[in-house]
């Protein structure tokens, strides 16, 4: 759960929306993590975004056979600045534990800038890893923030075009660029809730710095072509979050796909008048 949901926090559209008023909208999700078709995560997800601020807040662990070999759970909380419609972040904060450790991370951004990070407990130093510079902490999005795609314009969010999007992200540790390209139009039914369109996206993983260039994992995400995305919307916004994530592994198919997807829009605020 934790390395699926762990990519799938990666995407934000850059450009901003013109219009003058915004209107304001919920989630509240669960899903489910699969490997071969066998489930080995549960996790939820809940966004509320106002006119002016956003805060997301998501928790997970493993579930089904592989709890039986290796427990483990994480929760992750973003919040920020609601601007022309896109997502700002000012905060960011992840833990995972695990039957061998226990690691938090937190972070605080200022307009796409890192201002300070820690992770604790601190990690040794790898001689290995490729430093992370000061100009690579800027322009950035952070994991939880970066799922959440904005798509600026007045059409219809659920569109190829939404798939025209990039970004830099940092993860407290890692940095790296991820890419979006249109794929397809779908129709899904959830088991709770949402029940229509989503746009899918090939996604392309290039990494930056914090990483070690002999890790397995990292050159078979930077070599993969056939991840995939979905979105679906979170009505009442121009904000798309990830309804299916897929990515082909050489253990089988890992997937991360909602059960419940429950969202809701609320009207712009309108200031009384006397």
């Amino acid at each position: 759960m934790a390395g699926l949901s762990g990519l799938a926090a990666a995407l934000v559209a850059f450009s901003l929306d013109a219009s003058p008023a915004f209107a304001q909208g919920k989630l509240e999700a669960q899903y489910e993590a699969t490997l071969a078709g066998i489930p080995v995560g549960r996790g939820a997800w809940n966004i509320d975004i106002t006119e002016d601020q956003y805060s997301a807040s998501a928790v997970g662990g493993t579930a089904g056979l592989l709890k039986a070999f290796a427990s483990g759970s994480g929760a992750g909380a973003a919040q920020g600045r609601v601007i022309n419609g896109a997502l700002v972040s000012a905060n960011y904060t992840a833990s995972t534990t695990t039957s061998k450790k226990t690691e938090a991370i937190h972070m605080v951004l200022n307009n796409g800038t890192i201002k300070e990070y820690a992770i604790e407990p601190e990690p040794p130093v790898d001689p290995g890893r490729i430093p992370v510079t000061e100009a690579q902490k800027k322009g950035v999005f952070d994991p939880m923030t970066g799922s959440m795609l904005h798509v600026p314009g007045t059409g219809d969010p659920l569109s190829p075009e939404a798939c025209h999007a990039s970004a830099a992200i940092f993860d407290g540790r890692m940095r790296y660029d991820l890419r979006l390209e249109y794929k397809r139009m779908e129709t899904v039914k959830a088991e709770r809730g949402y029940r229509g369109p989503v746009v899918v996206c090939a996604i392309y993983f290039s990494p930056v710095a914090g990483y070690i260039p002999d890790r397995p994992v990292i050159k078979y995400l930077s070599a993969a072509r056939n991840i995939e995305i979905a979105f679906a919307p979170v009505l009442g916004t121009r904000i798309l979050v990830p309804y299916r994530m897929v990515i082909p592994t050489p253990l089988g198919v890992g997937m991360l796909e909602a059960t419940q997807f429950i969202t809701q829009a609320a009207p712009p605020h309108v200031p009384k008048t006397n």
